[in-house]
């Protein structure tokens, strides 16, 4: 297969509408994308107001045979309270796209609350070995949004598991709160495929600061900034493919150049990556200068500035998927508010006021918070 997944979370809209797909639209950038032998297409029940699934049908199933184009969706965990509803969310998204069978099919969005809670609690993994063996799913696989701790835990207690959705992309990939290195390295140590989401972290690597721009252009001329993004996570072994959200025909055909017949990178030019990275972090709202503080009051201090800082990173903050993980965090970590200006935490701010960057940080994600 080749290595680019066309996402359908981003599909061009009318006025604006995400509810109001533009189907001819669509449809053009489908042909576009089949035409050039790429297969993969990754919706969900969650994506544009829920008709992203319905979209399928308009422009994929009803058009092309089903041996044609390979088929992802997602049962939306964060919407289920009832087992009913499990068995309903999967009929109905079938049903819309009229796809006859899903390929891949995923648990939406895996952390720690909703594993230990609707998922375990509703026999959510049962329900997908049932609809496996029933033939109308071909493959069981999930998204995350969590620790390697708890990635390794599902996948030993569920070795049914065949593929993993994480985050993946260079500015992340040792970043503290994604961790999307260990995260790849342990999906990759139980022998499951990888499938790279946010590539492009919601378009915040497709236009970077003049000076990485221009160090990654000296090294390549004729690659992109998106170019660079998409074919790092292609590159690594054991990736089936990586997504990205397309809006419009240019950007399938920057992508379909990009990653047709391409050329994995090299161990030089991941390394220039990193640095290209290191320079993004540099440019954090509060660079942290060390690492391994124990609060005595039992904050997660690095983790919640890091996490606060890597949102800001991103071109639409209020977007970003490191919102994901504020909800683990909370749960692991006192409140601000505990802080009792012991001072144990300010070389890692030198000369700023670390109990109020927590303040700060703490209600910003708050508020913001998927979850």
């Amino acid at each position: 297969m080749k290595k680019l997944g066309f996402g359908l979370m981003r599909l061009p809209v009318i006025d604006g509408d995400m509810s109001r797909i533009d189907i001819p639209r669509f449809c053009e950038m489908v042909d576009a994308f089949l035409g050039a032998g790429f297969t993969y297409f990754d919706t969900s029940a969650a994506y544009h107001d829920g008709m992203s699934e319905a979209a399928v049908k308009s422009a994929i199933s009803s058009r092309y045979p089903r041996g044609r184009y390979f088929l992802a969706s997602k049962l939306p965990t964060f919407a289920i309270t009832e087992r009913s509803q499990v068995q309903q969310y999967f009929d109905e998204s079938l049903n819309k796209t009229g796809a006859g069978y899903f390929d891949n099919y995923l648990l939406h969005n895996i952390n720690l609350d909703r594993y230990e809670g609707v998922i375990k609690e509703l026999g959510m993994f049962d329900c997908m070995k049932r609809w496996k063996d029933e033939g109308r799913i071909r493959h069981i696989g999930f998204s995350f949004h969590d620790s390697p701790e708890l990635l390794d835990r599902v996948l030993d207690e569920h070795p049914e598991v065949e593929f993993v959705q994480i985050a993946l992309n260079y500015l992340d990939w040792e970043h503290s709160s994604v961790q999307a290195r260990r995260c790849y390295e342990t999906i990759r140590a139980h022998g499951c495929q990888v499938v790279v989401m946010e590539a492009v972290k919601g378009g915040t690597l497709a236009v970077l600061p003049a000076a990485v721009e221009a160090m990654l252009r000296e090294a390549n001329p004729q690659r992109s900034a998106v170019d660079w993004s998409l074919l790092f996570g292609a590159s690594l072994d054991g990736v089936l493919v990586s997504l990205s959200g397309m809006s419009n025909q240019e950007q399938i055909r920057q992508n379909i150049r990009c990653l047709d017949g391409f050329t994995p990178l090299s161990e030089g030019e991941n390394a220039l990556l990193a640095r290209a990275a290191a320079m993004l972090d540099a440019g954090m709202k509060y660079p942290l200068s060390g690492r391994g503080v124990d609060c005595p009051a039992g904050i997660a201090v690095e983790r919640l500035i890091s996490l606060y800082n890597e949102s800001l990173q991103e071109v639409n903050p209020l977007f970003s998927s490191e919102l994901n993980y504020y909800a683990t965090l909370r749960r692991e970590s006192a409140p601000a508010s505990a802080c009792t200006g012991c001072g144990k935490c300010a070389a890692l701010l030198p000369g700023r006021d670390v109990p109020a960057v927590l303040r700060e940080a703490e209600a910003w994600c708050s508020e913001h918070s998927f979850f």
